[in-house]
This record gives structure tokens, C-alpha cells and sequence, in this order.
């Protein structure tokens, strides 16, 4: 990053002097501050190409987000779609399994209905006899 900052030390350290500092005093503050500018400062120039940095991130994650958001569709889709199959399979066989059992009861029933219907004709027949 660019840290190409201007301070003027001359003018800073000739400040210094006029209170008091010593000629080294006043070189050793005016190159401090120089180095502490250098490496602590965010120039503007730093600071565009943070900008720059963040505003190509934002635009990574957006379309990061619409493709995953794109990927999630179709996989809900997709699951969509097999459920609604296993649905209709389950549908299907239970459709069939209440057939089946319809046919059982109504053979069972039918099967009861003429043992009562004998039963009854030898009863009437039995009665018949008697009297």
C-alpha cells in the first residue's frame, strides 16, 4: 500500500527548537512521528483500495449466495419431487392393501352369512321334523 504521507519535518522540528528541544531532540521527535505515520496511518490511497477490496468481496459473496440459493432450489425441487413419488407409491400401496383387505372381510363375511343361512335351514328344517 502506498503510505506516501507529507509532513514537513523541517518546519516541525524548527517548532520544536523554538521551545526548547535541542537540534537532536527535535530530529529524533520530527523522525518518530514520520515512522509512526509511515507504518500506523491509513492514507487515503490505503483506504480507496480497502474499499475496492471490500466492494469486490461484497460482490463475490453475492453471487456466492445467488448460486448457493440457486442450488438449494433445485435440490428442494428435486426432494419435492420425491416425495410427492414415494407419496403416490405409498398411496398406492395402501389402496391396494385396503382392497385386499376388503376382499378377506368380504369373503369372511359371506363365508359366516352361509353358515348361519345353513344353520338356519337345518334349525327350520330340524323344527319343521319335530312338529
Amino acid at each position: 500500500m502506498n503510505t506516501a504521507m507529507t509532513f514537513d519535518t523541517l518546519a516541525y522540528a524548527k517548532r520544536l527548537k523554538a521551545v526548547g528541544f535541542t537540534e537532536a531532540q527535535a530530529e529524533v521527535q520530527a523522525e518518530t512521528i514520520v515512522e509512526l505515520m509511515e507504518e500506523r496511518l491509513a492514507t487515503k490511497l490505503d483506504i480507496e483500495v480497502v474499499r475496492r477490496d471490500m466492494k469486490e468481496m461484497e460482490t463475490g459473496l453475492k453471487r456466492d449466495m445467488k448460486e448457493l440459493d440457486a442450488g438449494l432450489q433445485a435440490k428442494m425441487k428435486e426432494m419435492e419431487t420425491g416425495l410427492k413419488r414415494d407419496m403416490k407409491e405409498l398411496d398406492a400401496s395402501l389402496q391396494a392393501k385396503m382392497r385386499e383387505m376388503e376382499l378377506r372381510l368380504t369373503h369372511n363375511l359371506t363365508l359366516r352369512l352361509g353358515g348361519m343361512m345353513a344353520a338356519s335351514v337345518v334349525i327350520v328344517a330340524a323344527l319343521v321334523k319335530l312338529l
